[in-house]
């Protein structure tokens, strides 16, 4: 009971402070330390690491320290693990118990960033971003030689970066960003880039051989699984993560008709197939029935990639505050079974925004978390929700690569909708496709950690990539002889 309470879940990720402030006290300069999970400006939880130094060790002054222990800790531990901030204090705060005193903890200033010479922004491009980091990221200020993720970047505010980018005219990929994190570097590759005119498909690698690759996003809208798992595959291709279109409040969308937007934004940056999808859960189907309008104008969808992708076996007819409870439930299902439970049974008898708000309390959700814009994604992933529940997959000449786990199926609606077709590696694809169509791939890991677990993500990656470079499209061109 007490290693559960001294963990701490951030971004999916269960994480013990203890072992992180071990690594800390490892190094020369470091007498003693203590991590703790705390709130950002944005109401997302950060790890924030307080070191009392060795008295004797000659210390760097300002952002200098933090660095240098960011490196050390980054050398031995994964990125998910490696603290925001570094806070110099003369010792640990204690309560007259003994214990420490969290509420004693100094809030962190700007010189606990890591950060390289302070030189201000230059030019409009370099301002712009560096505002737009300040705001992501919660500092004071950032330096023209400042680096995004030791700053405390991370890949979900990398899609947050690119969005605001793009709205401010600044267009870049995922992949420049990863490979120049730099402010100074990253602008200058602004203004070589030539972006899709739709503003919200992310280009995440802009260039390659071999035809595009698209990422849709879950049943939740969110795309940033993308990020670290095409940083982690070897391809030879453009990769987009494609957006959830405009849904109409008025008139709920059907899933064809969700397709048929999101396919405009693919054909304008590819008029022409051969056409390569990917998707995890259940945008997987939102995929399947983009490729469903490709095949009916005669286009070819050479490479399909399901991520734990289950079809659902009934139909359910729900109200739409029914289905915006069942799909906030399914998203807490990293929560532990007592916590789950207890969200459960309060949902039978609550609207959305109750439901929410006791998640909020049982720490399910931040508690500076806008809940309003919370509430409105919610909605959004119900209306797409009852769309995929209505939706009828049609059988289509066409071969995918499932890629399933073997652990536990902790969803509500995988339970009812799927039964035991959860728990087959076909995941319920073989009523629609011949059974020989469907190349089914084990991966490590559940639902959730085949993606959010780094060494699990390595496996999935290196699966994906080795379907992607077999599939028929790359085949007939290595079969083609050179001029």
């Amino acid at each position: 009971l007490g290693r559960n309470d001294d963990q701490v879940k951030i971004r999916g990720f269960r994480i013990e402070p203890g072992e992180i402030a071990a690594r800390l006290i490892e190094h020369a300069w470091v007498r003693d330390a203590v991590v703790v999970a705390q709130q950002d400006g944005a109401g997302e939880k950060r790890l924030v690491a307080y070191v009392v130094c060795a008295a004797e060790a000659a210390l760097p002054d300002g952002g200098a320290l933090a660095g240098a222990l960011r490196a050390h800790v980054s050398a031995h531990l994964p990125d998910y693990m490696v603290p925001s901030a570094f806070v110099r204090i003369a010792a640990l705060p204690l309560t007259p118990n003994g214990k420490l005193d969290r509420q004693a903890l100094p809030a962190p200033e700007d010189e606990a960033y890591a950060r390289r010479s302070c030189e201000p922004p230059q030019g409009e491009v370099e301002i712009t971003l560096a505002q737009i980091w300040a705001e992501l990221l919660g500092v004071e200020r950032v330096g023209r030689h400042d680096h995004f993720f030791e700053l405390g970047g991370h890949s979900l505010l990398a899609v947050q970066l690119i969005s605001r980018a793009q709205k401010a005219g600044l267009t870049f990929s995922a992949a420049d960003l990863f490979q120049a994190p730099v402010l100074r570097e990253l602008a200058s590759k602004i203004h070589l880039k030539r972006q899709p005119s739709s503003p919200q498909v992310i280009s995440v690698l802009e260039t390659g051989s071999q035809p595009p690759l698209f990422f849709v996003p879950t049943g939740l809208g969110d795309c940033s699984y993308v990020f670290p798992l095409v940083k982690e595959m070897d391809v030879d291709c453009p990769v987009y993560a494609l957006p959830w279109p405009h849904f109409d409040d008025e008139r709920p969308l059907t899933l064809e008709a969700i397709a048929a937007k999101v396919m405009l934004a693919v054909r304008e940056i590819q008029p022409h197939g051969p056409y390569r999808f990917a998707g995890y859960s259940s945008g997987a189907i939102l995929a399947y029935a983009i490729a469903q309008h490709l095949v009916n104008l005669n286009e070819a969808v050479s490479f399909m990639a399901f991520m734990d992708a289950a079809l659902p076996a009934n139909r359910r007819s729900l109200l739409p505050t029914q289905m915006a409870r069942e799909v906030l439930l399914d998203s807490m299902e990293f929560l532990e079974d007592d916590g789950f439970r207890v969200l459960e049974r309060f949902a039978a008898n609550s609207s959305i925004g109750q439901l929410i708000q006791k998640a909020q309390q049982i720490g399910a959700i931040p508690q500076d978390r806008d809940l309003e814009g919370l509430l409105l994604t919610y909605e959004k992933a119900a209306q797409f929700q009852r769309a995929l529940d209505l939706y009828e997959a049609p059988s289509l000449g066409i071969e995918i690569n499932q890629f399933y786990v073997n652990g536990p199926v902790r969803s509500r609606r995988a339970r009812g909708s799927i039964g035991q077709e959860a728990s087959s590696p076909l995941r319920g694809w073989d009523r629609v496709l011949r059974a020989e169509a469907i190349h089914a791939v084990s991966v490590p890991g559940d639902h959730t950690t085949m993606m959010n677990t780094p060494e699990n993500r390595q496996v999935l990656a290196r699966c994906l990539s080795i379907a992607l470079n077999n599939s028929p499209d790359r085949r007939r061109q290595s079969q083609v002889p050179p001029s």
